[in-house]
């Protein structure tokens, strides 16, 4: 009798510590799995910040594919140097918008977007974007609605702009044509770098100023692809029951342009 409960016993630990390994097989499985996806497909990003208003709003999550530019050590998490440069490259295209890490420190994330291509040269002039010494075309549109340096809401002028490649997006300015990065040096964009802006021009800390600089191609991370989830500004994606007045139902699932 004793035997038997003491076989018992033994057979409950077994199967219990079976249990507990196939859990923590599958866990591994699934962190593994996620791993790959994330350095090798697709990564999720969230908007802390207006630099992107109003192609990209605070409170926007979306993903970013990381096969589009091809892989460097900063695909990988952490970016452990592993290797330099890029493999499977693929440079990136004036218009996209892109995540990069900010090439002053090499791991903060950055998004902006593609305007000056390597050897090219960027200038501002009285608020106009101009590329090797040309204008880029801009269409005054229907103010966007913001809000200031005080959280209030304001309006601020728009236009739709058209950059020489065809890709149109549209920017605001809302100090007008007179904003400290309205007028600007001439900046040769040097080879293998790349030139990124914001879309709110006069809210964007990017390659205008050399706290950001140009942007080396090893330093992509990946091409923003889809909204995938979007709630306004201040407040907490964490709590579901406010979500039907909290999240910005149009803007899920949305591409990004």
């Amino acid at each position: 009798m004793a035997n038997d409960v003491e076989a018992k016993t033994k057979s409950k630990a077994a199967k219990d510590e079976g249990g507990v390994l196939e859990t923590i097989k599958v866990v591994v499985q699934a962190l593994l799995i996620a791993l790959v996806i994330r350095t090798l497909l697709f990564q999720p990003f969230n908007i802390p910040s207006g630099s992107l208003i109003p192609t990209l709003l605070i409170g926007d999550y979306l993903f970013v594919s990381k096969y589009t530019y091809g892989y460097s050590k900063h695909s990988i998490p952490l970016s452990p140097p592993l290797f330099s440069g890029r493999v499977w490259a693929a440079e990136p295209k004036r218009g996209d918008i892109a995540v990069f890490k900010l090439p002053t420190d090499n791991s903060t994330d950055y998004i902006k977007r593609v305007i000056g291509l390597p050897g090219e040269r960027i200038q501002m002039i009285d608020g106009i974007l101009h590329i090797n010494n040309v204008p880029v075309k801009r269409e005054r549109i229907a103010d966007f609605v913001t809000t200031d340096n005080w959280g209030r809401s304001t309006p601020a002028i728009q236009y739709r702009e058209t950059l020489p490649n065809g890709v149109s997006h549209q920017i605001i300015e809302r100090e007008g044509d007179t904003g400290s990065f309205d007028n600007t040096p001439v900046y040769v964009v040097p080879p293998g770098h790349f030139f990124m802006m914001g879309d709110n021009r006069d809210n964007s800390l990017d390659s205008r100023d050399r706290s950001v600089g140009f942007v080396p191609f090893e330093n992509f991370v990946g091409r923003a692809e889809i909204i995938f989830f979007s709630i306004e500004d201040g407040a907490s994606a964490w709590k579901i029951w406010e979500w039907p007045w909290t999240v910005r139902w149009d803007r899920l699932f949305s591409g990004i342009k």
